[in-house]
């Protein structure tokens, strides 16, 4: 008797990954919904689109629908799950206005996450978030004078016409508002001060990028006004002003430093310069813009979930075990839905990340396809870009929540040289390390510099998943040539500097 289908629903990172895998180990039938019309895209290049390195939007596409279905994917684009029966094992679809129940033997959600708009009026015009490709057309649009908007911007991909349109038709912004200093906040920054416009960004703690840490945001935080950006830290945006047009926003200074580090890894003030952009001081001020860019966080999308009973974990994501399986049977979660266990807690965590969906949905493709295959731990390895400066964390960098998890941590922060120093082009990289200071065991870190200072987190991603002591992390044989490092990487000089705080 031949089984029902394996069902996915979602046509993005995780949904895609699973079925290419699966049907690459089975002959059998997938089917994927997604309910939208994109399908295959970088999450992460929607910035450099706005700021103009990349060319077109349809340039952020991995895979094609066309693509996919010679993959033998049934790709049902414009169909939305509404709901999930468990105990029939059955999934209710809405498209076109009609609506069907599908059978599955397997079920993948794979509904990622969107952006949260909190209290703010998000229906003003000017007012956006950055999440799917639509959102950064729509900016793109804005950006351009009435009449003037390049439309071969776009691409052939399904653009939703009437967006573009109507922001296409509206006066272009001067100054914008970015509120919340993480990573969507730093990137577009970037990228809307490469389009001209006077930027400010609002962040409610004291530092931007907290989960990077206070040493990162010394360099970070000068290195924006340098660019020109105004920083507003430890400032809560109370208001978005304006009847149909954003006009300005409304904020408080005196609120700011509240930050639970549940929500971000908290991390301590430090002195700023008086002779920078960073605004004065001023209850309740007033700040004119005509474009407002919401990067305050983003939720998962369970909704089609609700009453079937599901465990749900941190943000209210989907819990699921090693192998991404839910608590429902024959029902597994992978992405930005779904929690994961912390490679350094081993605690359940939410971690949404454009390879930690990619690598789980592969993985549970596998598994369905009869290879049982664990989702891999994640241990928050990030990096993003401020304008020159590369930032990258992992682990946990805050002492705080270190000790509060069970250990006794102890760290320092060094800056070595990224090259031989007679080599030309090398710069300053700075590197927070954490350890355990009864075992030795590498706990996090966080590393900022203008040359390659991104990319060596992956050294410390590896020591925490391999679980390496500071010993381990000072003996690599890491590779050593004056245009590429100096004798003494930066990671290795940080593992000894700490090393010697537990000998001492």
């Amino acid at each position: 008797m031949a089984r029902d289908p394996f069902v996915v629903i979602g046509g993005d990172a995780a949904g895609l990954s699973a079925a290419s895998k699966f049907r690459r180990e089975a002959d059998r039938e997938v089917i994927v919904f997604e309910k939208g019309q994109w399908v295959s895209y970088a999450h992460c290049g929607l910035p450099y689109f706005v700021e103009g390195s990349v060319e077109r939007l349809t340039d952020l596409l991995s895979l094609s629908p066309s693509d996919i279905e010679d993959r033998g994917i049934d790709l049902r684009r414009g169909h939305e799950v509404v709901s999930v029966d468990p105990t029939e094992r059955t999934v209710t679809v809405r498209t076109d206005g009609e609506r069907f129940d599908q059978p599955y033997s397997e079920l993948l959600v794979a509904t990622g996450a969107r952006a949260t708009t909190g209290a703010f009026d998000a229906s003003l015009d000017g007012v956006f978030t950055i999440h799917g490709l639509d959102s950064a057309a729509a900016v793109d649009a804005y950006l351009a004078p009435p009449g003037e908007y390049d439309r071969d911007r776009l691409g052939d991909g399904p653009v939703d016409d009437a967006l573009i349109d109507h922001n296409a038709a509206l006066d272009p912004p001067e100054r914008v508002a970015i509120v919340g200093g993480g990573y969507v906040g730093i990137e577009m920054a970037e990228a809307l001060t490469a389009r001209g416009l006077d930027v400010h960004l609002f962040q409610r703690s004291d530092h931007v990028l907290p989960p990077f840490g206070a040493a990162v945001a010394e360099r970070v935080e000068p290195h924006l006004d340098a660019q020109g950006v105004t920083l507003h830290t430890g400032t809560v945006v109370d208001e978005l002003v304006g009847a149909d047009r954003i006009e300005a926003v409304v904020a408080d200074d005196s609120e700011g430093s509240e930050i639970t580090r549940a929500d971000s890894e908290a991390v301590d003030s430090v002195e700023r310069s008086s002779t920078s952009n960073r605004a004065e001081p001023g209850d309740g001020e007033r700040y004119p813009v005509e474009m407002a860019l919401l990067g305050v966080g983003i939720q998962p999308n369970t909704e089609l979930l609700d009453g079937t009973g599901v465990a749900r974990g941190p943000s209210g994501a989907v819990r699921t075990d090693a192998y991404g399986r839910t608590t429902l049977p024959a029902v597994y979660a992978a992405g930005d839905v779904a929690t994961a266990r912390h490679a350094v807690t081993g605690a359940e965590t939410w971690v949404p990340l454009g390879l930690t969906a990619n690598r789980a949905g592969r993985a549970i493709g596998a598994t369905v396809a009869g290879d049982p295959t664990p989702v891999g731990n994640v241990a928050g390895t990030a990096v993003v870009k401020a304008f020159d400066l590369e930032c990258g964390r992992v682990g946990l960098v805050d002492e705080d929540v270190a000790a509060d998890t069970g250990f006794d941590p102890v760290s320092e922060t060094i800056t070595a040289g990224s090259r031989s120093g007679y080599y030309p082009g090398g710069d300053e990289t700075t590197v927070t390390l954490v350890a355990d200071r009864r075992t030795g065991r590498v706990l996090g870190g966080a590393i900022v510099g203008r040359d390659r200072a991104a990319i060596r987190i992956d050294t410390l991603a590896t020591a925490i998943e391999a679980e390496m002591t500071l010993n381990d992390l000072e003996r690599l044989d890491l590779a050593y040539a004056p245009p590429f490092s100096p004798v003494w990487d930066p990671v290795l000089v940080a593992a000894k500097v700490v090393n010697g705080r537990l000998e001492s």
